[in-house]
């Protein structure tokens, strides 16, 4: 499978091209930092599979998205991103995209969601496959948001660390520096009114954080 990686963030692209070298299944193929890049790799490197981010600067994911899966329908597109909100999952499923994975998904998942967007199945984190069953069976969307008070990627960083990664591997999931998860995790604690990292998790587990469905 050969693969396009669509990110500005440097050590996230970094990782991508380490978990495909660590596979004969897939290879890279080349890296695009923005949308308007995404495009242009896409119509001349013609991928299988494309991973596409949705912040992105100059043109954002969605728009990308749109614009490759119009002229170039037979490219699956893989949203791979720290956002989950409801809106911008199905922003991207209108657009085109066929899979819409959390970052911070494991060597595993990640690997799997490739090959099946490659072979024209559609794939989602768990999180997301719930709700949009939900969706399905009662027409409406419920998205609990657990810990309103910490921004979006600081509850990220909160389920990260539940799952069990330590702060090298947050850093190179999420394309940050390592010195920024310590920040985050700073915040995190001082917002959930606790010590240290196992009494974050402790908290987070009591309120249904991490739970498997």
């Amino acid at each position: 499978m050969r693969v396009l990686v669509v990110d500005d963030h440097p050590l996230f692209r970094e990782g991508i091209a380490t978990l495909l070298q660590s596979t004969d299944e897939a290879e890279l193929i080349g890296e695009a930092t923005n949308g308007k890049e995404a495009i242009d790799l896409a119509f001349r490197l013609n991928p299988d599979v494309i991973l596409m981010d949705l912040n992105l600067p100059v043109l954002n994911g969605i728009e990308a998205i749109q614009s490759i899966a119009r002229q170039k329908p037979e490219i699956g597109i893989l949203v791979l991103t720290m956002f989950d909100d409801n809106d911008l999952v199905f922003a991207a499923l209108k657009a085109g995209a066929r899979g819409y994975l959390l970052k911070g998904a494991n060597r595993t998942e990640t690997l799997r969601a490739i090959s099946a967007v490659s072979n024209g199945e559609s794939i989602f984190s768990p999180q997301i496959a719930i709700r949009l069953l939900s969706y399905f069976r009662t027409g409406q969307l419920k998205e609990t948001v657990l810990f309103p008070d910490l921004t979006g990627r600081e509850r990220h960083i909160l389920e990260l660390i539940v799952d069990g990664r330590d702060n090298p591997e947050i850093a190179r999931n999420l394309g940050i520096a390592l010195k920024t998860v310590r920040n985050h995790l700073s915040n995190i604690y001082n917002k959930l009114q606790v010590a240290n990292r196992a009494e974050a998790i402790e908290q987070a587990k009591n309120e249904g954080m991490g739970k498997k469905f």
